[in-house]
């Protein structure tokens, strides 16, 4: 069993710099891969990021390619979401997910967290 915690959202201005955590608890948690998605109010649920369980792979949707990036520390149980340039069209509430495979479809996720509010105005 595996529990996430995400916390770092904010209200921002566009252009700044904003880090997400995904704090999780379970002695599994550094053979799952993770990944990043979020929803803007109105709008499904989208992929982000994803990194593999070694963090020696990663993925990124071209909408966050070159601002976007995600890190874990396996010794920590965290992964990190750092997002640099941020725009108005990156206001939705972000969720940490870990599944047993490295993938961009949500119903490879397993594990969920309750989500972190990001808010840029223009």
């Amino acid at each position: 069993q595996v529990q996430l915690v995400e916390s770092g959202g904010g209200l921002v201005q566009a252009g700044a710099s904003l880090t997400l955590f995904c704090a999780a608890s379970g002695r599994t948690f550094s053979s799952y891969a993770t990944s990043w998605f979020r929803q803007a109010p109105g709008k499904e649920r989208e992929f982000v990021a994803a990194i593999s369980w070694s963090g020696a792979n990663s993925d990124y949707a071209d909408s966050v390619n070159g601002r976007f990036t995600i890190s874990r520390d396996n010794a920590e149980n965290t992964v990190y979401l750092q997002m640099n340039s941020l725009k108005p069209e990156d206001t939705a509430v972000y969720y940490c997910a870990a599944g047993s495979r490295h993938s961009r479809y949500q119903h490879h996720y397993v594990y969920w967290g309750q989500g972190t509010q990001v808010t840029v105005s223009s």
